[in-house]
């Protein structure tokens, strides 16, 4: 019984459920077939019955009958009318006997004169039925009074219907409930097979424990690890999320069963995350984060059940190689000093070996002045230090591309208020992205900066290069939009997003201007929006972000 018991369980789950639903099939089939037939027995009792009480009430209503029974039957004309409805009628037997039980008629002749074995029914002047277990054999009978003129009852019509006759009726209707019963489990079989086979299909073949099994390792898997991971169906209806996706993607509540169009707004990340837009390790932008987003397929036993999307927070990562970049556009702007005052150097000594120490003093007197007014120059018209650092760098390094940066006389930028990390990227990137767009741009190649606090914070960079078309104007700050060439090893389209994002944030405007030239206006209010906090961690995810691209919009 164990070997049974043991070797049960071992069965796939698909087969136990097919066997257990044959075996109630079986037995809800069994049971119904013997119900009906229960049933089916007593209709067609009943019915005998009542088939037999209509002879029996017919031929006791015959007035010959009455006559011949008041009378005493001289002529034996009762046993000529019973055998005659009887072979007509087929009823087994119609016994008609007087008050006292004496028959007058009956299938056996011997018995006709002899009295009842029972006493007769019909005295009360009613009719009866029910099963009679006469000389003939157990039968369906019924029992009418035979009244004279005065409605006394002078005698008893008995009416009998075999149980042989019965059964045999019966027996055709059990072999329609016995086919019938098989049709029904032949199709219920049936589809216990298709079940079976869907079942088998839906769990592909996994048993109870192996899909526990799996639904643990899920569970570890998906919350055990720092990417963030949310998984699809074919309808692009969230399946599975975990923590560290509802953080990176700002979602609350239930998720799981809702379309990504319900949860988040129109724009790149949820086109890479529907699949929308392809490519390995793309950038997607938020509000706090930098995003890389990978987006996968997945297929199971030939079918597609959906793809699964890891996203990874890039922001801090980013931020250590953008402190890198500026480690080595520090490195070439001091490089580029070097060349300049190497240059300067050997004027020096050429003119100190030819002996000419006048002209070499007044040389020198010359440069340090021009050096010092540089410097001094931007120091004393913008007041945040990293600020006006950040335009002698960028003056320096451009210089080497053959670029003239100008900051415009009438630049002042005097507002403590200001947020100086979100100057220092806002000027950066456009700076960068003017020299970007002059690089194959013939000679002269000139951008012109200009800064005003006197209503909030205004930043003017203008170049003399082809600009931003004018159909292209609406799409410029959106997220992943360029109109630069792909170069190796760089992500386009995400710096002059960042930037108006944070201009957005602090409650200020960016405008773009239609080329020929370039020419891009900010305005910051004196009072920023959001906090100081929040504004530096946008500023650091738009400075991871141009680490990322490589200094390129």
């Amino acid at each position: 019984m164990n070997n049974i018991a043991r070797l049960w369980r071992t069965r796939p789950l698909a087969s136990q459920i097919l066997v257990w639903i044959l075996c109630i099939l079986l037995l809800t089939v069994a049971l119904g077939a013997f119900l009906y037939s229960q049933i089916s027995n007593q209709t067609l009792q009943r019915q005998y019955e009542l088939r037999a009480l209509g002879i029996a009430t017919t031929v006791a209503q015959m007035p010959e009958v009455a006559a011949d029974l008041q009378t005493g039957d001289p002529g034996h004309q009762i046993a000529a009318i019973a055998g005659k409805i009887q072979a007509e009628a087929q009823p087994a037997y119609v016994v008609v006997t007087d008050r006292a039980g004496v028959r007058f008629s009956h299938p056996n002749p011997a018995l006709i004169g002899a009295t009842l074995e029972e006493p007769v029914a019909v005295l009360d002047g009613q009719t009866h039925t029910g099963t009679d277990s006469g000389s003939l054999g157990l039968s369906a009978n019924a029992k009418a009074p035979v009244k004279a003129p005065d409605g006394s009852v002078i005698g008893q019509v008995s009416v009998g219907i075999l149980e042989s006759t019965e059964n045999s009726e019966l027996a055709q209707d059990i072999w329609l409930i016995v086919g019938y019963s098989a049709l029904v489990l032949l199709i219920s079989t049936l589809g216990s097979l298709l079940l079976s086979r869907r079942i088998k299909r839906v769990t592909f073949d996994l048993e109870p424990a192996d899909i526990a099994s799996l639904l643990q390792e899920r569970e570890a898997l998906l919350h055990g690890i720092r990417e963030a991971m949310v998984g699809f169906d074919d309808d692009g209806k969230v399946t599975v999320i975990n923590s560290e996706a509802r953080r990176l993607l700002d979602l609350e509540g239930n998720v799981v069963g809702k379309r990504l169009e319900d949860l988040l707004p129109a724009g790149r990340l949820r086109a890479l995350l529907t699949g929308e837009i392809g490519g390995t390790d793309a950038v997607a932008l938020t509000e706090d984060a930098l995003l890389m987003v990978n987006r996968m397929s997945v297929s199971l036993a030939g079918r597609s059940i959906g793809s699964v999307v890891t996203l990874r927070d890039r922001t801090e990562v980013e931020s250590l190689v953008r402190d890198l970049h500026s480690v080595q556009g520090l490195m070439q702007a001091l490089r580029a000093q070097e060349h300049e005052y190497a240059n300067r150097l050997h004027v020096v000594d050429g003119l100190l070996e030819m002996g000419d120490v006048e002209q070499a003093r007044s040389y020198v007197s010359k440069i340090s002045s021009t050096s010092n007014s540089t410097g001094e120059g931007l120091r004393s018209r913008v007041e945040p230090p990293e600020l006006a650092a950040l335009l002698l760098a960028k003056m320096t390094v451009a210089a080497e591309q053959d670029v003239q940066i100008t900051v415009t006389d009438d630049s002042r930028l005097f507002a403590p208020t200001a947020d100086t990390q979100s100057l220092v990227t806002i000027v950066g990137n456009l700076l960068d992205n003017a020299v970007d767009a002059l690089s194959e741009q013939p000679a002269p190649r000139n951008i012109t900066v200009q800064l005003d606090d006197s209503s909030g914070v205004f930043i003017s960079v203008q170049d003399n290069g082809p600009g931003v078309p004018l159909a292209e104007i609406a799409n410029v700050l959106t997220d992943g939009f360029t109109t630069k060439p792909a170069r190796p090893g760089m992500r386009r389209g995400i710096g002059l997003a960042l930037v108006s994002r944070i201009v957005r944030r602090t409650g200020g405007t960016m405008d773009v201007f239609p080329g020929p030239g370039g020419q891009f206006e900010v305005w910051l209010p004196e009072t920023p929006l959001v906090s100081p906090a929040a504004a530096s961690t946008a500023t650091a995810v738009a400075a991871a972000a141009a680490a990322l691209e490589g200094n390129e919009t």
